[in-house]
């Protein structure tokens, strides 16, 4: 029994198309040219004589090189060749300017002004067709590199954009919605660091749903869950200025930074914190006042250099240690000296 390796057919590659499109007022010229490149199976030949037809032909054709004759009347061929130079989907199109004789002058003004090759016509049908494929081959070569780098340009924007979403996951609670505490201890640093700078007041509150384990043994978990969802909205939305930002600290606590904020600003959100829970009227009959509630304990403290936010945090907890002690459903808040 005789054992056959697999086949191996090699990719065939891709012909190409090569478009041409001359402009000449004189029609010997163009059958001359449309001759020369008859037998070219990969060379498609358009003729022009018109030079106010030029610039609109060459856009309805898109070739992939122009011929352009310098001696029109009507327009200059010259002027052509700047007009296909600031037509923007002509611009980067190779132009092989045709002369009836080699002009040095001439030819240093076709280049400056964008031309890519000069011929006196007419040149061999053997150089005319490798220079139509050369420039041809070279246009359709710099548009493949411009399609390729703007498809790597938006995948890196995309990869971008796609590392920015997975950082901000990251930055996120994934129950609440609030900033986790990964987060909050960032931020609390970032801001912290400011205040010192900036010498103002800076201000922190820790927020604890009342009696939470009390409702979750009453409703259980899956409604425990809501009803955090539902306190942290309040407590967000209590974070009015783009700086002030609320995160879950943990469990059923959560903590608001208030950067350059006093002691009675950071009171009165606290007691809004509360009243904002209050308000939602979520059942909760382990509760005195039947309903869930949440105490605030809050510290504010104008940092200097080399102080931590740690003290403040420690204040602030301890302040919603007193809240608790009080009898719930209130803000207790403290301003270390």
């Amino acid at each position: 029994m005789t054992e056959h390796s697999p086949s191996f057919t090699p990719a065939t590659p891709r012909k190409r198309r090569f478009v041409v499109l001359l402009v000449d007022d004189q029609p010997i010229i163009g059958e001359a040219v449309r001759r020369a490149i008859a037998s070219e199976q990969d060379i498609e030949f358009h003729y022009c004589s018109s030079a106010s037809d030029a610039v609109a032909t060459a856009e309805a054709l898109q070739p992939t090189v122009i011929m352009q004759d310098l001696v029109m009347p009507g327009v200059d061929g010259m002027t052509l060749v700047h007009l296909y130079r600031v037509h923007a989907s002509l611009r980067n199109v190779p132009i092989v300017v045709l002369s009836s004789k080699e002009d040095a002058a001439v030819k240093s003004q076709a280049f400056a002004t964008g031309a890519a090759d000069y011929l006196v016509k007419l040149p061999d049908p053997i150089e005319l067709v490798a220079r139509i494929r050369h420039h041809s081959q070279a246009y359709l070569n710099q548009i493949e590199r411009d399609a390729a780098y703007r498809a790597l340009s938006e995948n890196q924007q995309k990869l971008l954009e796609m590392n920015e979403v997975l950082r901000r996951l990251s930055d996120v609670d994934g129950l609440t919605g609030l900033n986790n505490r990964r987060y909050l201890d960032s931020y609390l640093d970032t801001e912290w660091r400011r205040a010192v700078r900036e010498q103002g007041d800076f201000s922190i509150l820790m927020v604890d749903v009342d009696n939470f384990k009390i409702y979750n043994d009453a409703y259980g978990h899956l409604i425990g869950d809501e009803a955090l969802k539902a306190v942290a909205g309040a407590v967000q939305r209590c974070a009015q200025r783009p700086a002030d930002v609320a995160a879950r600290f943990g469990g059923e606590e959560f903590a608001l930074v208030l950067p350059s904020t006093p002691s009675e600003g950071a009171r009165r959100v606290a007691e809004q914190i509360c009243a904002s829970v209050y308000e939602l009227a979520i059942p909760h009959t382990g509760a005195e006042v039947g309903r869930v509630t949440v105490s605030v304990g809050g510290a504010t403290y104008s940092p200097c250099s080399g102080d931590s936010y740690e003290p403040l945090l420690e204040a602030a907890d301890f302040a919603l240690y007193e809240a608790k002690r009080a009898g719930k459903n209130q803000a207790v808040h403290r301003e270390l000296p």
